[in-house]
């Protein structure tokens, strides 16, 4: 097995590894302490069913199965797939996930440890590669903070709210999500976490906190909680800390959410075909003991 970082930012890709075939503990390990350095993972050229994809993402903790109970594969409800393709009128998947930046599952009680996701069909124009997804460097966001704003942000926490995002993603034109059930918001309430996280991996702390969930730092008045948010949110976005994956067909794509953030880039039109399966993984094993 072998691990080519690819930028001073984020992102390594693993070659000589067939993830169709169980990983012993020390290639589980490599691995592990990897995603925690580098953030994103990318393993080419794999074979995999969807019972072996949810066999290597379960080694890394409890899969979720979202609360919106859309676009599951027909036998595992913990797989999701993500896809622009219509087949007999029926869209195959969700159509618009993750087109915005985000931290999957910062609106949970149990956030988000990685996913793990499968290219089986990428749209390509002009022999380059549609549908990309960026990420942010949230160690590298952390540590360039302003101290100052280290210490009154220190020991806060963020509410996080999962009806923000699938709010604005309903907004955008020709969206066909429907409006969140009472049964949907009642089953994922917002929460809050700590607006600086310290990594179960790397040891060092990271800011933990997404334009798409996050809505309020609990402990500052509402004006200045919008004003700090704000100036966060663009924090984190800087080039410096960005990285963009170009997929390949046969891609396992796998991240970090506690230190990164990622946005799916939405180039592709409705005839250029895309088809992504995906499994979250809980940081159940991480933070068993988080509060």
């Amino acid at each position: 097995m072998r691990i080519e970082p690819k930028n001073a930012a984020l992102g390594a890709t693993i070659h000589d590894i067939d993830l169709s075939q169980p990983l012993d503990e020390s290639r589980f390990r490599a691995i592990e302490q990897a995603l925690g350095r580098y953030g994103v993972l990318s393993f080419p050229s794999q074979t995999w069913t969807t019972a072996q994809q949810r066999a290597f993402a379960q080694r890394f903790g409890q899969l979720e199965i979202n609360v919106a109970n859309t676009s599951q594969d027909n036998e595992f409800p913990d797989v999701m797939i993500l896809s622009n393709m219509v087949e007999k009128g029926r869209p195959l998947g969700l159509n618009d996930a993750g087109q915005d930046w985000h931290t999957d599952m910062s609106y949970s009680r149990t956030i988000a440890f990685s996913n793990v996701l499968y290219g089986i069909r990428i749209p390509m124009r002009d022999g380059q590669p549609l549908g990309n997804t960026e990420f942010c460097n949230m160690h590298a966001a952390y540590t360039d903070l302003p101290q100052a704003l280290k210490d009154e942000l220190d020991g806060m926490t963020i509410t996080h709210d999962f009806n923000k995002f699938w709010e604005k993603m309903r907004s955008q034109p020709g969206s066909r999500r429907a409006p969140l059930t009472e049964e949907q918001r009642r089953r994922k309430p917002p929460v809050s976490h700590p607006v600086f996280l310290r990594h179960p991996i790397t040891g060092r702390k990271v800011l933990y906190a997404n334009p798409g969930y996050s809505v309020r730092i609990n402990e500052l008045p509402e004006a200045r909680s919008e004003e700090v948010l704000a100036f966060l949110f663009e924090h984190q976005l800087q080039d410096k800390y960005r990285y963009q994956h170009r997929w390949t067909e046969g891609d396992v794509l796998m991240w970090d959410n506690m230190g990164t953030i990622h946005n799916a880039v939405a180039d592709y039109r409705p005839d250029e075909p895309r088809y992504i399966r995906r499994c979250q993984v809980m940081a159940d094993r991480y933070f068993p003991e988080l509060y």
